[in-house]
């Protein structure tokens, strides 16, 4: 505990012990203190061993300057692991720490999941925002990102923790009509499919893609839909395949920088792979609303973020998003950095400024965002609006031309 000492009036002496020093009454002074009344000088406080703020710094109202970013956002250090081995190990930002998820509602979404084979991305890559997304008030006020074709991908990338295996199962040919029971039983109004990537079939997954996507348009009309979908190693014409299957946003992620990809991904994938997936997507449908993904925190440079955007936006994709990279397990690619919310505001501007139609950037941003899907929805349910009151004008003059000629 902290000494501290009092300074009084002269009627006070002062009695120290150790550090301490105490105030009490000096008794040559009661004479002076008219009867039946009580003295109570004041009283204030200094602290000896403290150099720091007084207590009235905290009171007076003053305001202090703010942090320096540098300091805000300083990283702590901590020493963990048995006596005699321990290791300095950079402490988890507070800006990075979420909830545990344990709500009534993650507990019925995820029994749903279960009861009908359904997997999911948040699950399966242990997305940090799960608590948020799954933890909704209702579960239609719920988001989650059902991924399809099972649980083991074919490819091993160093910074997923979804598991893999060179065979997986078969695919569930229930799988498209589950799908689409959960997401109209919910009643959403915007959901996102995603897949792990299946080497191991002919046309890696794209047509049981399509039908999935087929199989909910046709039990709700008015959902839109969201494919984040794997490059089909480069078969453009399987991403034309989805592309054209009736949903509203293709998305595909680039992952990192093209630098940093060869060790990064899996070396089946590659940068310009990818690009040329998301410019086939586009020229298949150009009202198709396009859109990526990259990380933060691998050791990306400013310079290569700045091509990467670059090359995407020569592809026309509309939407970006930015999110730190977290670490899995202890096999997976250590983080170089935790990048500051300052600098992933300052990326969302940048992007902006190059001509995305959308950019979501943030520590705990992820490829499948709500607030991001949220902007998303609202566009498009504007082009629908702005279509359906074309299409009337153009119905009505039709019809005063066709008048007129009679």
């Amino acid at each position: 505990m902290t000494a501290v000492r009092a300074v009084v009036s002269p009627s006070y002496t002062f009695t120290t012990i150790g550090h301490r020093s105490y105030a009490t009454t000096d008794s040559s002074s009661a004479t002076n203190t008219p009867a039946g009344t009580t003295r109570r000088p004041a009283t204030t406080f200094r602290d000896k061993l403290n150099a720091g703020p007084s207590f009235a710094d905290f009171v007076s109202g003053d305001k202090e300057e703010p942090l320096d970013p540098s300091e805000a956002y300083a990283l702590k250090k901590a020493m963990v692991g048995p006596a005699g081995r321990k290791k300095e190990m950079t402490r988890l930002p507070e800006w990075l720490k979420t909830p545990i998820p344990d709500s009534k509602n993650y507990q019925r979404l995820k029994k749903d999941l279960r009861g009908l084979n359904l997997h999911t991305v948040c699950e399966e890559a242990r997305c940090p925002n799960i608590s948020d997304c799954w933890g909704g008030n209702d579960k239609s006020a719920a988001t989650a990102t059902i991924m399809l074709m099972g649980d083991t991908c074919t490819r091993g990338c160093r910074f997923c923790s979804v598991k893999t295996n060179r065979a997986p199962p078969p695919l569930d040919p229930h799988e498209p009509e589950n799908t689409s029971e959960a997401i109209s039983r919910w009643g959403l109004g915007y959901v996102v499919l995603t897949s792990v990537d299946r080497d191991d079939l002919v046309d890696g997954g794209a047509r049981h893609f399509a039908e999935t996507v087929i199989k909910i348009k046709q039990k709700a009309p008015n959902i839109l839909v969201e494919c984040l979908t794997g490059d089909y190693r480069g078969d453009v014409e399987m991403a034309k395949l989805v592309a054209r299957s009736g949903l509203d946003v293709y998305a595909h992620n680039v992952e990192t920088v093209e630098a940093l990809t060869p060790y990064v991904r899996d070396r089946r994938a590659t940068f310009q792979q990818s690009i040329r997936v998301l410019k086939a997507a586009k020229e298949a449908r150009p009202d198709l609303i396009t859109k990526t993904s990259l990380m933060l925190g691998l050791g990306e440079t400013d310079e290569q973020l700045w091509d990467a955007l670059r090359q995407l936006r020569a592809v026309n994709v509309d939407v970006v998003t930015f999110g730190q990279y977290m670490r899995p397990t202890k096999r997976h690619m250590a983080v170089e950095e935790y990048v500051t919310p300052d600098r992933f505001e300052a990326w969302r501007q940048r992007a902006l400024d190059m001509g995305f139609l959308y950019c979501a950037s943030g520590p705990l941003v992820r490829s499948s965002y709500k607030a991001g899907e949220a902007f998303i929805e609202n566009v498009l349910k504007k082009r629908r609006a702005g279509a359906t009151a074309t299409e009337g004008t153009v119905d009505q003059t039709v019809v005063a031309a066709d008048q007129a000629t009679h």
